[in-house]
């Protein structure tokens, strides 16, 4: 075989759930395998399973999996004799693949030159557009003053796209729809390109309204064989980051599906492309689509492209780079089925989807039984969340014969997912497979801001029926290591008055017990007949108003953590503790605080300053995202408790504001929600 770079041991420069898939692959071919791990990952599964680890770091501000001397040393170390990079951190860097073959290393991926070439979106635009690929009209120039961006913008027009020119997943991407929000914009992409990429270059490119977002796997050996292996429609995205992909897409014909990927391989070969990659395209309303970037490694999506053709796109990966040619042509590539993958992440849909971090004190993946689903993911009953490292935790996938039968097993699995302890996206992800639009497949790449409302909305007697099963939950003596026998003593004789806080309100209830195993709730308009059926450790099965249903629960103290259908719930139980004073809404003091565990990377006022009830005063990164936490009053800047570069805890107080006496009664609480909004808006 020529050209052959053999290997036996892979390092894989990653972490979590991708991690684990490349071990899973490499296993199977028979390579060991290396992990490396942050001291925050110490205890994680992607260290236990591989055969040996190596710790590279500190976890602070991502910059373990970033360090490229400490990975090549643990390759040294380990005489792993191959890197594989994952998906996002150093994967798309050309420097690290320069390294690892420097320290002849086999890097699995593509030319450090190739690479180089589609990573600076300007630069890619520039050489797509010289190889026939079509190109959305904008401005890539080296010229980055604010004067010639806001010269250039006008040019083209509005609405149009603020792009950081590196790295990907959404990072330093703002859509701007006038002139008067231009300024704002940039600044706010520099910045967050700048802690992502350590590069603030920007472009600027017509904005596409409600397109499609159409993506093309390609594969390619050395010797010049490259294939794509159909689409992948990536339309359902927040904040530019997708959520739900599918394959095929459902408004891709056989006739598109050939040009756009003959476009695809073209694009490839023009580069001289080595490995898995793909081709990101915008497909218009009319049918006309246009290159928006290469991402030269293997994709979050990449199962639902294996799903429907049958292949291991990792393992491909490493065959390819040990020298080995594909083995199968173009017309031996069948697309079967349908796929649908979702995105679980770490989020408060709410909150306009800001990262969550915390213990995930429950966990238990839809792998076995009626909701079977592949799931990647590297989580387990209390894992931690870092606030270091993306908000995604895992994604599932499942595959039918139809889009209907993939899309309902998707939104089973996801009902039968158990994920307790940190706020995720669960229910949201559910509410996008149920709805309409996505159900007939016309989901386009504005789906989430124009149903948003729907998506979001309250389900008043979904959550009267969560409130009874809560207050059932919370009578019942014993804790989650000693859990009592069904129908066992109550804490007090009943009836009984309890005081809950759920969904950031108060609710009350009366619970009756009429036998051994039935009660009654009242409250709030609602009228419930429970029937206890079982009560076991972390689960609940019950009769209510005739429907026998399970729940699943975690209780800690007067917490309890309570999933019921596609829905999650926090619940306290206040009916002992005193009812708050009036006036104490969160930061109505003038006390700013932190949403979420973080870095300060900006401070946007100075002491003394005077600002406006939802003035921006301080910008913390969290996850790889900027959350502006605002001012929830007028007043006076009388503290500020951080600086930039500064780490924060969740609650930590950033500022202090002195109230004016004259506010606007009412203003102290009402603008109090405005403290932890996150920049961009979702798209």
């Amino acid at each position: 075989m020529k050209h052959a770079t053999p290997f036996s041991k892979i390092l894989v420069a990653n972490r979590g759930e991708i991690a684990l898939r490349v071990m899973r692959s490499a296993r199977a071919l028979g390579y060991g395998t290396v992990a490396v791990y942050s001291t925050a990952d110490a205890g994680s599964p992607h260290v236990r399973e591989a055969d040996q680890a190596v710790c590279i770091g500190e976890p602070a501000a991502l910059s373990s999996y970033l360090r490229i001397s400490a990975l090549i040393e643990a390759a040294r170390r380990t005489a792993a004799d191959a890197v594989h990079p994952g998906y996002g951190f150093l994967a798309e860097n050309a420097d690290f693949a320069n390294a690892c073959i420097d320290a002849g290393l086999v890097f699995i991926g593509p030319s450090p030159g190739a690479i180089e070439a589609m990573g600076n979106k300007a630069g890619a635009k520039r050489l797509m557009a010289a190889a026939g690929v079509p190109c959305i009209p904008g401005y890539q120039g080296e010229d980055q003053s604010d004067s010639r961006l806001a010269e250039e913008a006008g040019r083209l027009g509005y609405p149009l796209m603020i792009k950081a020119t590196s790295g990907g997943g959404g990072r330093g991407m703002r859509l701007v729809r006038d002139a008067d929000g231009f300024g704002d914009a940039l600044r706010s992409a520099r910045s967050e390109a700048a802690n992502a990429f350590g590069d603030t270059t920007v472009l600027l490119e017509r904005a596409i309204l409600e397109p499609r977002h159409i993506e093309i796997q390609i594969v390619a050996d050395r010797y010049g064989h490259v294939l794509h292996l159909g689409e992948r429609d990536c339309s359902v995205q927040r904040r530019h980051q997708k959520l739900l992909e599918e394959a095929p897409s459902p408004v891709v014909s056989a006739a598109l599906r050939d040009r756009m990927g003959a476009v695809a391989v073209r694009a490839a070969r023009a580069i001289g492309y080595e490995g898995a990659g793909t081709l990101e395209f915008l497909l218009d309303r009319h049918g006309d689509f246009y290159f928006m970037e290469m991402n030269t490694r293997l994709q979050v999506e990449h199962p639902v492209t294996e799903a429907i053709t049958g292949l291991d796109l990792v393992e491909l990966q490493l065959r390819i780079a040990a020298g080995e040619p594909l083995e199968i042509s173009q017309d031996q590539v069948h697309l079967s089925g349908h796929a649908i993958e979702a995105r679980l992440c770490a989020e408060d849909a709410s909150q306009d989807f800001m990262p969550q971090s915390g213990k995930m004190v429950l966990w238990h993946a839809p792998t076995h039984g009626p909701a079977r689903l592949r799931v990647e993911h590297a989580l387990e009953s209390g894992a931690e969340i870092s606030a270091h490292y993306d908000s995604m935790i895992a994604k599932l996938i499942a595959h039918g014969t139809t889009r209907e039968e993939a899309r309902r097993k998707l939104a089973r699995g996801l009902e039968t997912l158990v994920a307790l302890g940190v706020t995720t996206n669960r229910g949201f992800l559910a509410s996008c497979l149920e709805h309409s639009v996505f159900a007939a497949g016309e989901a386009t790449t504005d789906f989430i801001q124009r149903y948003r409302a729907e998506l979001l909305r309250d389900d008043p007697e979904a959550d009267a029926r969560a409130t009874a099963v809560a207050a059932l939950l919370l009578m019942q003596g014993g804790t989650e290591t000693r859990p009592p026998l069904a129908g066992g003593a109550l804490i007090r004789p009943l009836p009984m008055r309890l005081r809950l806080e759920m969904g950031g309100g108060g609710r009350e209830l009366t619970m009756v017990r009429q036998g051994q195993r039935t009660y009654i709730a009242e409250g709030g308009g609602h009228r419930h007949v429970l029937d206890l059926i079982d009560f076991g450790h972390h689960r609940i099965r019950f009769v209510c108003d005739d429907v026998m249903e399970t729940a699943t629960y975690f209780r800690d103290g007067a917490t309890l953590l309570l999933q019921l259908g596609s829905r999650s719930y926090r619940v306290k139980n206040l009916t002992h503790v005193a009812h708050s004073q009036p006036g104490t809404a969160s930061g109505s003091d003038g006390r700013l605080r932190a949403s979420m565990n973080g870095r300060v990377v900006a401070v946007l006022v100075a002491a003394g300053e005077s600002v406006a009830p939802g003035q921006p005063l301080v910008t913390v990164e969290a996850m790889k995202m900027e959350h502006i936490h605002a001012s929830p009053v007028a007043g006076t800047v009388r503290a500020l408790h951080v600086s930039a570069g500064d780490q924060v805890s969740a609650a930590g107080l950033l500022a202090e504001i002195a109230i004016e006496e004259d506010a606007p009664s009412g203003s102290r609480e009402s603008l109090s929600s405005e403290t932890g909004r996150t920049h961009p808006p979702s798209p």
